[in-house]
């Protein structure tokens, strides 16, 4: 899976798909997707993207998310395709979050090899809160009208809207916990940063995806931090009516939220097989 992952890195980062010009990147993922089994696109509001692979009644549904868009650390006058570097240690560029895009491409090209559940692949616009906040006049329309975690609520809404409730939904981003060094690290605990009162069915539900996450791979870092997770886990539990886990896996990156960007290879490679063998394990 790792070499296919990293042509997949290589070629998502090269795309200057700066927060809100996310539609840049439209073709390759759809290039991607339209030769993956099963595979059906789900309209969706903005720049998202979202498919379902898989519709059977008899199995539970995963999602697997990522976001589409870069901070733009070059102002208006950037280069046409962002430089990547390749070695056998690590992947250097705009990896954040071309690393989980990656991931998640590769894991839905191997989807129809395995017995896994029902999947949802969500690519999701304006994750990141740094260029609004800083050089709003970067986005489209000087950012007006745009919100950190629009993407990953309007995906959330649109699957609440058609009835398309995963049991939990595994996100691909990055981390910067290990300052430098290798590692992976799992978040899951967003009622810590959201608006969510969590029931103590989605507590329990929670540790339990923790404890299986952490019984195939007791390396994994227990963490906490911001990004779409906080979204997806808010939106999906609102009505209560079920207990939608949301969880965030994540490798090392150094630095952050800068140029050159770099993820360990091995990490990427732990990651893949991780959720892998999560999924061949899954049960609601």
């Amino acid at each position: 899976m790792i070499d296919r992952a990293i042509q997949h890195i290589k070629s998502t980062a090269k795309v200057p798909s700066f927060s809100s010009y996310e539609e840049r990147l439209h073709p390759y993922i759809r290039s991607v997707i339209s030769n993956v089994p099963q595979a059906t696109e789900i309209e969706v509001l903005g720049n998202n993207l979202i498919w379902q692979i898989g519709n059977n009644n008899d199995q539970p549904t995963v999602a697997l998310a990522a976001h589409l868009d870069k901070i733009n650390h070059y102002g208006n006058d950037y280069p046409e395709e962002l430089p990547v570097k390749v070695t056998n240690e690590y992947i250097k560029g705009a990896m954040d979050d071309c690393a989980g895009l990656g991931m998640l491409l590769t894991l839905a090209e191997k989807a129809s090899k395995h017995n896994w559940p029902n999947l949802l692949l969500f690519f999701s616009e304006m994750e990141e809160s740094k260029g609004l906040k800083e050089h709003p006049e970067l986005l489209r329309n000087n950012g007006d009208g745009y919100t950190h975690g629009m993407g990953a609520k309007r995906i959330a809404r649109q699957c609440v809207e058609e009835n398309l409730i995963p049991e939990q939904v595994i996100t691909l981003d990055t981390t910067p916990l290990f300052k430098g060094k290798q590692g992976i690290a799992l978040y899951s605990k967003h009622w810590e940063y959201n608006d969510l009162d969590p029931s103590d069915a989605l507590i329990e539900s929670t540790e339990k995806a923790v404890g299986h996450f952490i019984s195939i791979d007791a390396r994994i870092k227990i963490d906490n931090n911001t990004n779409d997770y906080l979204h997806y886990g808010e939106v999906f539990n609102q009505s209560r009516e079920q207990s939608v886990v949301s969880v965030a896996l994540e490798p090392a990156i150094y630095p952050y939220h800068q140029k050159g960007e770099r993820v360990f290879t091995d990490d990427i490679e732990r990651c893949l097989n991780i959720i892998s063998e999560y999924l061949d394990s899954f049960t609601a």
